[in-house]
């Protein structure tokens, strides 16, 4: 999937600054919009035990090395009853009995590393045009299914839907929404909390899998160094090519972080699965840490960012993070550190790091949540948030860097809920490269607000001091359920990129954000205000009722 790097400079900025179990589902479908100049599927008839569900015509190798038919047999079936046909072809399938999702292909050292499916190899395939073909299956000559597409892009999958085929990069995943009952978790906001990052790393004991937009921060790099020293397994995953280039500052931490034994991955561009790799999590024992800020000084290094962040300790959230990870640290265009960055010329950095220093007002707190979701994009967040803004009875408190457009589709479903009476704010930054589209929003925002008579309010923040801007992308409901994590409010973030956050339920936790909400809308020197204090303060109070018990629990994990 190519990306689009010719971007203005202050979108560049944007994007670059804001902007389980189940095992990956080699890139079939979940539901993304159908493609434009497709042709419709027509389906024949029942298929019966045997689907004919996608197909790889344009593979990135030259040559078309690595062509492939995906079917799911649903029961067992002997294939050799089966013959595919583009039209031109016919290839009887081999003489075996399956009960399986496989992969024809003619090359199956190249399929293997491009899907999960079973692979079935190939004496003869089809020759399947870039440009658009059809491909039907039939069985003792009778069409049972058949798949038609037009202009196939480069490394993707071909999948039937409804009114035509969708198309996903190969291996791209389609992870569910994980569900898991709250246990203990530690909510967190930078710059005041900017401890927390790093104190995380340095509990490690067996393993650390760190993934990020970018990584520049001298004190997480000490702490990775530190961890792999004293036995613990590091690994690193990085967009190797953000927007604007990869700056020599990220260059020498990575060569750093590799020539002390750190495993470093780079997701480097093409073929690409997803146009940034955006997310900013890590995963550490048996913990999850998950946050809004880049592992930068400007961001959990505490020096200019207002974030937001949790660490979580619920194991199937954790499982699910690492089999993330996972997935997208060996994907197809994965890539050693040290191999990628042969010959390569790196970026000048815009300026010095952040060194901004700011009052620590809002201790980090432990909590016990009711239940935690992990949401992760493009697979399934933005359907989840919908869902999430079209549910809100009450409140809805927003704090984001920016907002794509009006009629962006949080930003829609967020105006509906104010249509019929959710209490709506909405909190944007003030930094130089989003301020003027920030401010038009707003007085867009609030102008409709009072032509319509709604309870809704929108404002630039005011951070007097006590941080440099807003970069979290943090969004409050009923004041009982708080999204934390990567996800900006724009539709590549929710569509294109790899993304990662955690909803978590619960009065407790959700008052801790609620209460610095409030605060950064007020605006000025502030306080938090004393409903939330006390809140905060009876929930603390509960924690150290069971504190004892998480400490042993977290040592025991890991």
């Amino acid at each position: 999937m190519p990306r689009c790097r010719a971007l203005v400079a202050a979108f560049a900025l944007l994007a670059a600054g804001i902007a389980l179990t189940v095992a990956p589902a080699a890139g079939l479908a979940d539901g993304p919009k159908p493609v434009a100049g497709v042709a419709p599927t027509a389906p024949i008839n029942e298929t019966g035990p045997v689907e004919l569900i996608g197909v790889y015509p344009n593979p990135v190798p030259d040559g078309d090395a690595g062509e492939f038919v995906i079917l799911n047999v649903t029961a067992p079936t002997p294939l050799a009853d089966y013959t595919l046909t583009d039209g031109e072809d016919r290839i009887r399938l081999p003489n075996r009995t399956i009960e399986d999702r496989v992969a024809l292909t003619t090359a199956p050292n190249l399929t293997r590393t491009r899907t999960d499916a079973s692979i079935l190899a190939l004496d003869q395939g089809l020759a399947l045009a870039n440009d658009g073909d059809h491909v039907t299956l039939a069985r003792d000559d009778e069409p049972v299914d058949t798949l038609r597409y037009t202009d196939a892009p480069e490394g993707e999958v071909a999948t039937p839907g409804v009114d035509g085929v969708t198309w996903r990069p190969v291996g791209a995943t389609d992870f569910p929404v994980v569900t898991a009952p709250g246990e203990s978790t530690r909510a967190f906001v930078l710059p005041d909390g900017a401890s927390v990052p790093a104190e995380t790393l340095a509990d490690a004991d067996e393993r650390i899998l760190l993934a990020g937009y970018t990584l520049t921060s001298p004190r997480v790099e000490r702490e990775l160094i530190a961890a792999s020293r004293r036995g613990v397994a590091v690994r690193i995953l990085v967009d190797g090519s953000p927007v604007g280039g990869l700056s020599r500052r990220s260059a020498r931490t990575l060569d750093t972080l590799a020539e002390r034994g750190v495993d470093v991955t780079v997701l480097p561009g093409e073929p690409a699965r997803y146009a940034f790799h955006h997310a900013k999590y890590a995963v550490v024992d048996g913990r999850a840490l998950v946050t809004t800020e880049n592992w930068k000084p400007a961001g959990t290094g505490g020096h200019a960012s207002r974030g937001w962040g949790v660490v979580v300790q619920a194991d199937r959230i954790v499982s699910a993070l690492a089999v993330t990870f996972r997935a997208d640290a060996n994907g197809l265009e994965a890539d050693s550190w040290r191999r990628y960055r042969t010959g390569k010329r790196f970026e000048p950095a815009d300026g010095p790091p952040a060194n901004g220093t700011f009052p620590r007002r809002v201790d980090p707190r432990r909590f016990q949540p009711e239940r935690v979701e992990l949401l992760r994009a493009p697979d399934n967040a933005e359907r989840r948030v919908r869902r999430l803004l079209r549910n809100a009875d009450e409140t809805i408190r927003i704090e984001q860097v920016s907002i794509g457009s009006r009629r962006q589709p949080f930003l829609r479903a967020t105006l509906a809920a104010a249509r019929r009476g959710v209490d709506v704010r909405i909190l944007l930054s003030r930094a130089w490269y989003v301020e003027e589209e920030n401010r038009a929003l707003v007085e867009w925002l609030n102008e409709r607000a009072t032509r319509e008579d709604l309870p809704l309010s929108a404002r630039l923040a005011d951070p007097n001091g006590r941080f440099e801007k807003i970069h979290a992308k943090g969004v409050i409901v009923d004041d009982d359920q708080v999204l934390v994590g990567s996800l900006n409010w724009n539709n590549n973030s929710a569509r294109d990129n790899r993304e990662v956050a955690i909803l978590v339920e619960g009065e407790g936790v959700t008052g801790y954000f609620v209460g610095v909400f409030r605060a950064d809308w007020q605006g000025g020197d502030w306080r938090l205000p004393a409903g939330v204090v006390l809140a905060v303060v009876l929930a603390a109070l509960t924690a150290v009722l069971v504190a004892r018990r998480f400490e042993f629990e977290d040592h025991r994990a890991t």
